[in-house]
């Protein structure tokens, strides 16, 4: 494990020489409340720029990430991020943009937003959208909302909103801040929606239903136009997260199957980096009867010109500071534009090829509960596991060993032990059958030496934690250490 920097530092020792000061110094007695001065050493490490640059590297080298590993994880599609759309982001027409610049000095930006929009409403068989939610938990409450103002505009904003119980953890929580009740239906024997559950919330009272199609089990939802007309004869509305829109592109819309709202995950679908290297954006799109609703400014081209339109009185106002998240655009849109429409088509075939080939080498050592044709993920059980005294956690623990990061675990809820496992279209064939190799080994493992199977991980820079003590006391800081 990496040495801290406040090991290895000297007293006095710096990194780099600032001129000295131009201006007089004051002393700050009587100019702050007592309580805020520092009395004493501020505890930075004293290290020079050669040092700093060498343990950062050596850290970053321990950190997994997309560019130096297989990222399995289900429903959150972890895909190569090409480092083409990552040089145009960083283009300084676009870096050095502030985003109160008039709108005659940023036409071009305005167009690269206001099309790639029209390619999103394209590749979806929508109407309008909004690119200005940043993330998708921010799209699903953007979605709602506008289905909110759309039923209130009908003089019943409604009550409640439907999820299946394999759905997203953040649906729940979207309907609540939206101000409608979650109502929970259970799965069919396959993993679709039951169509004899929904039959009695069809009523006056309810104002939608979330789904995500593919689900997160994996599988396409067959009776999707069905539910949609369901909702439809008392005109409610069918909300879809788009998080799985990566097994669609080019071989279904969801605007034709009756969808009648949809967030984009562009960190996502259009690989653009998650987490650290993000921010992510979740633009929204709406069919024509919603388009009043989306949110303001909305950019719109008239008389050859593209500006900001803030004057639509039925809209549901601004959801953030600015226009959204501008670079993530830039990185989705050259990624859009790379492929084609073509490429886009063959992006969801692969990831759909990719997810059945290595199901079906796991499926033969872990438990397949939905035994349905998955699309690009697929949901395996490790509950029989749990007679060699082994958890799904401790082979998500034992795979870091092998230098994969875990996939999704104890998650959809419906399936026990759950190990949902999603390769993407980037990965290789040999990466799959390595993966596939160390599943099968750690499986293995489990049954003739479950015990050393539960230290796992024992090659990593940091050993198993205590992950109730880590989450009840984290100890974050070098302070913290060194109690």
């Amino acid at each position: 494990m990496s040495s801290l920097l406040w090991e290895i530092q000297s007293k006095g020792r710096i990194g780099t020489k600032l001129p000295d000061s131009d201006v007089p110094e004051y002393e700050m007695e009587g100019y702050l409340p007592d309580g805020m001065m520092r009395v004493s050493d501020n505890g930075l490490p004293c290290v020079a720029e050669h040092q700093v640059v060498r343990h950062f590297v050596e850290i970053s080298s321990q950190n997994h990430h997309v560019d130096k590993g297989f990222y399995p994880l289900g429903s959150c599609t972890m895909k190569y991020n090409p480092k083409l759309s990552e040089r145009l982001a960083g283009l300084s027409g676009f870096t050095k943009l502030h985003p109160l610049t008039p709108t005659q000095y940023i036409q071009g930006a305005l167009k690269l937003m206001a099309h790639l929009g029209e390619l999103l409403c394209k590749i979806g068989g929508m109407d309008d959208i909004t690119m200005q939610p940043a993330a998708g938990a921010q799209g699903e409450f953007t979605g709602l909302m506008i289905i909110r103002e759309y039923h209130r505009a009908q003089g019943n904003p409604r009550k409640k909103v439907i999820i299946p119980d394999s759905s997203h953890g953040t649906n729940p929580a979207s309907i609540v801040f939206s101000g409608w009740k979650p109502v929970e239906i259970k799965s069919d024997s396959s993993g679709k929606i039951d169509l004899e559950a929904l039959k009695p919330h069809l009523d006056e009272d309810l104002a939608a239903l979330m789904v995500t199609n593919p689900n997160t089990l994996g599988i396409f939802e067959s009776d999707i136009k069905k539910v949609a007309e369901m909702l439809h004869s008392v005109d409610a509305q069918l909300y879809m997260d788009g998080a799985n829109m990566n097994a669609l592109l080019g071989i279904a819309r969801p605007g034709d199957f009756g969808v009648d709202a949809i967030h984009y995950n562009l960190h996502k679908t259009f690989s653009t980096p998650h987490g650290g290297g993000g921010p992510g954006s979740g633009p929204v799109a709406v069919k024509e009867h919603l388009r009043p609703f989306l949110p303001e400014p909305k950019i719109t081209f008239q008389n050859g010109k593209y500006s900001f339109q803030t004057d639509n009185k039925d809209s549901i106002g601004k959801l953030q500071a600015f226009w959204g998240a501008f670079a993530v655009m830039v990185k989705a849109y050259a990624y859009i534009l790379t492929v084609g429409a073509d490429g886009l088509k063959k992006i969801s075939q692969d990831a759909v090829i990719n997810s059945n080939y290595l199901c079906s080498i796991l499926s033969e050592h872990y438990e397949l509960t939905y035994n349905e044709t998955p699309m690009h993920e697929f949901v395996l059980s490790g509950e029989f596991l749990k007679e060699y005294g082994v958890k799904t956690l401790d082979v998500a623990k034992r795979l870091l060993d092998y230098g994969f990061h875990a996939p999704t675990i104890y998650f959809p809820l419906i399936v026990h032990e759950a190990l949902m496992i999603e390769p993407t279209e980037t990965e290789t064939k040999e990466t799959l059958d390595a993966f596939a190799k160390a599943m099968i080994e750690i499986k293995q493992e489990a049954e003739q030496d479950p015990e050393k199977l539960k230290q796992a991980p024992i090659n990593t820079p940091v050993r198993r934690l205590n992950e109730v003590e880590a989450n009840k006391n984290p100890r974050i800081t070098w302070w913290d250490l060194n109690e």
